[in-house]
This record gives C-alpha cells, structure tokens and sequence, in this order.
C-alpha cells in the first residue's frame, strides 16, 4: 500500500508540473493576443462543463488508443466553431503530445498564474446551495473590501452548511456556518436561502 501511495503522489507531481509548463505557455499567448480573461473563462468551460459532464469525452481524450489525428478530428467537432482559435489550437498542441489527460492540471495552474498576474485573491466558499449571482458579487465585494485586493471565488457546495457558509482566504476563515440548526434552518432552505445568508455574511464580516 506504501509503494502504491507513492506511486500515485509521483503521478500527481509529474502532472501538476506538466500542467505548469503547459499553462505558463497558454497564459503567455493569451496575454500577448489582450485575451487572457477570455481563454481562461473558456478553459474552464472545457473542463467544468465538457469534460465534466461528458464521460465519452474525458475517456476519448484520456485514451491512448486514440491517435493524434482522430483527437485533433473531435476538438475541431466539439470546439472549433465556439471557442476561440487561440485554445482551439492549444488543445491540438496537447493532442498531439498525448497530453489531452492532464487539461484539468492545466486548468488549474492557469488560473493560478493568472491570479498572481493579477495579484488577485481566491476565496473558497462552501454554501449548502450553489450561490446566486446577487450574493456571489456581494462576497467577492466584502471580502475584496477587508482584503483590500479584487478577489476571486472558488465555490463548492457542502449540504451539511445548511443556512450557512465557510469562507476561507489564506489561513483566514470566516465561519458563518449553522449546522447545528438544520432541524430550523431545514424548514427555510428553499425560501430565501439567499437573502439570509446575506444577511448573515454581512454580521461576520463586519465583526
């Protein structure tokens, strides 16, 4: 078990580090062309919503049995005509170095280093329910007002928090959470969850 844990750390480095190498490339072009916030939006489009949501596609890009040209055939079907030519031709590149598994770890570290280009926070934020675009602005607001810095927010739902959230920046957490209550809070999730929970976000971080 010791053999095959380490085993799959070294997996995990080798592809945080390919990620790296191939983000620092993709942001570089980005930002050169005056369309980095662009082809980082869409990157994440790639990953949250079609390599996330389609199984046939995250095992096609991960197979090696698909060679590089049937690869290049499907990003050309399922990306060319509605993201830009600039990621277009990023993905044949991984495509074609049989890298196409590891666009997750470039997602990653290209919003990493885009961040710091920015010098811009990331906030997790872990709410019962996913958040809505009036309380999603009001946190980055709050929090880039006590940070002093534009923040950006990395969301995850947790039921558990129900009526509440945890936020954390850095070693920072802000706990507004009130799992203790779901037995009251149960009776109200589906009615202005989020007026309430704005309403509680405001109380700690004002404190």
């Amino acid at each position: 078990m010791k053999e095959a844990a380490e085993h799959d750390t070294v997996l995990d480095t080798g592809a945080e580090q390919l990620g790296k190498t191939y983000a620092r490339a993709l942001v570089g072009a980005a930002q050169s062309a005056g369309i980095a916030d662009k082809i980082i939006d869409q990157l994440g489009v790639v990953v949250d919503e079609y390599i996330a949501g389609s199984p046939q596609l995250r095992a096609a890009f991960a197979s090696p049995r698909l060679d590089e040209n049937e690869k290049v055939r499907v990003i050309d079907r399922i990306f060319g005509e509605e993201f830009d030519p600039l990621l277009v031709k990023f993905l044949k590149v991984m495509a074609g170095r049989g890298r196409l598994a590891h666009v997750n770890a470039v997602r990653s570290a290209a919003d990493a280093i885009h961040d710091e280009m920015l010098g811009r926070l990331v906030a997790t934020v872990q709410t019962a329910v996913p958040l809505d675009d009036a309380l999603r602005a009001n946190i980055e607001e709050q929090i880039g007002s006590i940070m002093q810095k534009q923040v950006r927010l990395s969301e995850s739902v947790d039921p558990d928090l129900i009526g509440g959230m945890v936020i954390r920046v850095g070693d920072r957490v802000f706990d507004s959470s009130v799992s203790n209550r779901l037995d009251t809070m149960a009776r109200r999730i589906r009615s202005g969850f989020s007026s309430q929970l704005l309403h509680r976000f405001g109380e700690f971080t004002s404190e």
